[in-house]
């Protein structure tokens, strides 16, 4: 283990409960340290010192009294892309909660700004280096499905009333599932199966009677030919959630049985979390008359949040490239709110 003089210094900017799990795999770290924390909350007090770090109420305060090594920005939506260019304006590699920016247009305005300087900026979206991910998209890869033909999603369980009542913002548009939680499978799939080109939704608000969705029905079209469907909802009583199959986070319930998303393709299919691989033996001869060969690809389970850690330190360190860019984050935005669209319109939205 690196020595705590010799590590990488974080900061966390936000306090919240985001901010406080990048604090505890950067205490945990074994080449990055928590330097400090910044929120202007007074409930930020009893945190910064039970870290035993200190406290810094802005960004400009921390940048000039003990400038980091990399920043963690956790801090809501609205000020992501503001702290951002202080951030790049100072020099100092920044990790970026998702969503990148409140709205396309201001995530393209920031990308363009980080992509003109060159600047170190990775978006926190911490399921692309989950080992499950790693390991489908390698399945994938090395083409054992064949070419892709469909991917069948799914982001369906059930948040429970003081969820909306604690936070009622959240009741209202802008604050439904599609931007709450499609962000984040939208980034899963471009992972395994490419670019979306297109998107087609119906949402409904029929269960909860809110101005926002509780229930939205996705078509994707990627750019390789493959369609999709996905099923969202945060009033469905059922485990097809990447939260509650992944066995990741100790926080939610989880079912080692069920799946949230299945790739099909010319081949064969995978069935991920559980990682179930169905295909022909003899490509030549397949057909539904005939059986699959059957297994359960190997894998390691590993908190994905401690691998984004490690891996924004080798960012930060300019020994890595991000894995999740800028225009990643825009391209993830882009494609939820085309689904937005979609479903208010009726029409099919282009993301491209």
């Amino acid at each position: 283990m690196i020595p705590a003089a010799g590590k990488t210094r974080i900061a966390v900017a936000g306090a919240g409960y985001i901010g406080q799990a990048h604090m505890g795999v950067a205490q945990h770290s074994a080449t990055c340290t928590l330097a400090a924390i910044v929120d202007p909350a007074p409930a930020a007090e009893a945190i910064a010192a039970q870290a035993q770090v200190p406290l810094y109420a802005t960004l400009d305060q921390l940048l000039v009294e003990d400038r980091p090594d990399g920043i963690v920005l956790a801090t809501p939506n609205q000020l992501h892309v503001e702290q951002a260019r202080t951030c790049l304006a100072a020099g100092v590699p920044v990790l970026l909660e998702k969503p990148i920016a409140p709205t396309v247009a201001e995530a393209q305005a920031l990308v363009d700004d980080v992509e003109r300087s060159g600047a170190r900026m990775l978006i926190g979206h911490h399921r692309a280096h989950s080992p499950i991910m790693a390991r489908a998209k390698q399945v994938i890869e090395e083409g054992r499905l064949g070419p892709l033909v469909a991917v069948m999603g799914s982001a369906v369980f059930f948040k429970p009333d003081e969820y909306y009542a604690g936070a009622p913002w959240r009741r209202e548009p802008g604050g439904g599932p599609i931007l709450l939680n499609m962000i984040h499978e939208i980034h899963n799939l471009r992972m395994l199966c490419g670019d979306i080109v297109a998107v087609q939704a119906f949402a409904s608000h029929a269960t909860r009677g809110f101005a926002v969705e509780d229930t939205v029905a996705i078509n994707l079209r990627f750019a390789s030919g493959a369609l999709g469907t996905f099923m969202l909802s945060d009033t469905a009583a059922c485990p097809r959630s990447w939260e509650q199959t992944s066995q990741e986070n100790p926080a939610y319930s989880t079912y080692p049985d069920e799946d949230c998303y299945v790739i099909a393709g010319t081949f064969g299919s995978l069935s991920v979390p559980t990682m179930r691989l169905k295909s022909y033996a003899t490509p030549a001869d397949r057909s539904w008359w005939k059986p699959f060969d059957e297994e359960i690809v190997t894998m390691q389970r590993a908190d994905p949040l401690a691998l984004q850690m490690e891996h924004f330190g080798r960012v930060v360190r300019g020994e890595a490239e991000p894995i999740v860019s800028a225009r990643d984050g825009l391209q993830n935005l882009r494609i939820t709110e085309a689904i937005v669209e979609a479903a208010r319109s009726g029409r099919i939205v282009e993301t491209v």
